[in-house]
């Protein structure tokens, strides 16, 4: 599979990486054994990019992938966490002392000296704008506990603000078919700035996967069911914020659009790597056969232009104004 190098870090990444909140929690049960398997799929297709957090199964995703890595110590696998979601979410928390307690923690799950990337998840918006927090994130790549720092947004102004900083080798934000706007800004400004575009929420939670219908019923234990609304964290990480019913109808046209050999999952994540900007999109899988597929969209050809004006004409009419104004 490509690789890409992620901006000025000089890290390099598959242009399809392997998100991990699947294999901790809030998607329903995935077994270990499972979460193994899948883990190995990705790798065995070409992945080198895993994307984790502490947060996902309080820790249960990085020990998976440090169990993963201990059995396949000839895989060179770049592991990025993030930190800063299990505690309090208020600007106070972000400091040097805290970020080392969770790097003490984050670097025991996944059994290793060095973090190869750490990003602050989805923070308070006043935390981009510290110039105290960025200098205890570069404290921490100084006493080598991080290779590298970058940040997960949940706003095109947050990722700007980001961009700006000279320590910030990524930003993680949602990029899909139903979430166009950092094409504009945010996109240009990485490219200029030498800054790695990590694509997260690919599918929009699967519903760009053509598979759910109004009958669709989630496990109570599945944001999918839990967050529609926001109510247990920002409403653009559920459907990217679409709202579900619509968004079935505009996934169904979605799914019309896909290239004879191309299912509508791979047309999103093969929409997603040719957007110029993109180092590598991370979507989830929760099976091995999931994870071979989406690996499998990184061999297919470009999409026509007429494909590519069909999918912005598709947003421009249905889903613009869902989350235009809001991320």
């Amino acid at each position: 599979m490509d690789e890409r190098v992620m901006g000025r870090s000089g890290l390099r990444a598959s242009v399809v990486g392997l998100g991990t909140w699947q294999l901790g929690a809030d998607w329903g049960d995935v077994d270990d054994k499972e979460a193994l398997a899948v883990l190995d799929a990705a790798a065995e297709s070409g992945v080198t990019f895993f994307d984790t957090a502490d947060v996902y199964g309080d820790g249960r995703s990085e020990q998976t992938i440090a169990t993963f890595l201990r059995a396949r110590p000839e895989l060179d696998i770049v592991v990025a966490t993030k930190m800063g979601r299990r505690i309090d979410q208020i600007p106070e928390n972000y400091v040097l002392d805290n970020f080392r307690a969770w790097n003490d923690r984050s670097r025991r799950n996944l059994g290793v000296d060095r973090l190869d990337l750490v990003q602050l998840h989805c923070p308070p918006t006043p935390v981009y704008s510290s110039d105290e927090v960025f200098d205890a994130l570069d404290t921490l790549v100084a006493e080598e506990r991080i290779g590298r720092y970058g940040v997960s947004v949940e706003t095109c102004e947050e990722a700007l603000t980001a961009i700006a900083r000279p320590g910030v080798a990524s930003v993680q934000i949602i990029l899909n078919p139903f979430r166009r706007k950092p094409l504009r800004e945010v996109l240009p400004a990485a490219r200029e700035a030498g800054v790695g575009i990590i694509a997260r929420v690919p599918l929009a939670s699967g519903l760009l996967s053509g598979k759910y219908t109004k009958d669709t019923v989630f496990a109570a234990d599945d944001h999918r069911s839990y967050n529609r609304h926001g109510e247990s964290f920002d409403q653009g990480e559920t459907f990217s914020g679409v709202d579900y019913e619509s968004g079935l109808e505009a996934a169904a046209e979605f799914a019309g659009l896909a290239p004879e050999g191309c299912t509508p999952a791979q047309l999103a994540l093969r929409w997603i790597i040719q957007q110029p900007g993109v180092t590598t999109v991370i979507p989830g899988a929760r099976s091995p056969e999931q994870a071979r597929a989406n690996a499998a969209a990184a061999a297919l050809p470009d999409l026509s232009a007429e494909t590519l004006t069909a999918i912005r004409d598709l947003y421009d009419r249905r889903i613009a104004d869902q989350v235009e104004s809001r991320w």
